[in-house]
């Protein structure tokens, strides 16, 4: 049976990553920071509390877990929505401690166990805010455009022994995270939450955000065998977005 973890995935796009794996008969674990959360994961799905950040507890969760065939680094924080200057020190750390330690810490840990087994495929969750600057959010997009140099480092190193790694960039996701940044970029800006949201949908070809569920089956594309040649490879779920905030 394949062995999937995913970090925060408890909710949002890791929860529907989680059931998109559980789906294909994979046996899933997930770590969260989120408790309550955690007590609710839908039946077969196994949850750990761990914060992505806390090396010691990462490492007795992936030991708990065993040799993973997929690791799927998708914690990660929204970080301060602000001007640069106005940037607290401690608010970009912690923002980039979420978003790239975190990822750096997982593949770190499950890397040796799959380079022995010779298989593996490593999933980093970027963001679109990894291919574009985002005004406002500078934390989180250098986080995000480096998730997307360790990735292609990692597929590099790891290559030789039959291990995998990709990114994916997610756009604009539906649900309660993006609502807070919908909600902090009003404010910031002087506009609506409803302006806010046109102008990241009309910023796409498609004129629409995207679901977890989108992000989720192109995880376990990336996971599976159909994508065994497919490694460093940078893609968007996004419904192309053309400009990141247009109406700056």
């Amino acid at each position: 049976m394949t062995r999937t973890l995913i970090t925060a995935g408890a909710s949002g796009i890791g929860l529907a990553m989680a059931e998109a794996f559980a789906a294909r008969g994979d046996e899933v674990w997930v770590t969260d920071v989120d408790g309550a959360a955690l007590e609710n994961l839908p039946a077969g799905i196994e949850g750990r509390f761990c914060d992505v950040t806390d090396e010691a507890r990462m490492a007795e969760v992936m030991a708990e877990a065993g040799t993973l065939d997929v690791l799927c680094a998708n914690a990660g924080i929204a970080g301060p929505t602000a001007l640069i200057e106005d940037v607290a020190l401690a608010d970009w750390r912690a923002c980039v401690a979420v978003n790239l330690e975190g990822a750096f810490l997982a593949a770190k840990l499950a890397l040796p166990a799959m380079k022995a087994a010779g298989s593996g495929a490593v999933i980093f969750t970027s963001s679109t805010a990894g291919l574009y600057g985002y005004p406002n959010r500078a934390p989180y997009a250098a986080a995000k455009w480096a998730i997307i140099g360790l990735m292609k480092t990692v597929a590099m190193e790891a290559g030789p022994f039959g291990v995998r790694a990709n990114a994916i960039c997610p756009g604009a996701v539906e649900g309660a995270r993006m609502e807070g940044v919908l909600a902090r970029e009003a404010a910031a800006k002087g506009m609506s939450r409803d302006q806010v949201y046109e102008g990241y949908a009309s910023g796409t070809s498609m004129r629409r955000f995207v679901e977890a569920r989108d992000i989720a089956e192109m995880a376990v594309f990336l996971g599976s065998e159909a994508a065994r040649l497919v490694s460093g490879q940078v893609i968007a779920v996004d419904g192309h977005t053309e400009n990141p905030d247009p109406k700056l």
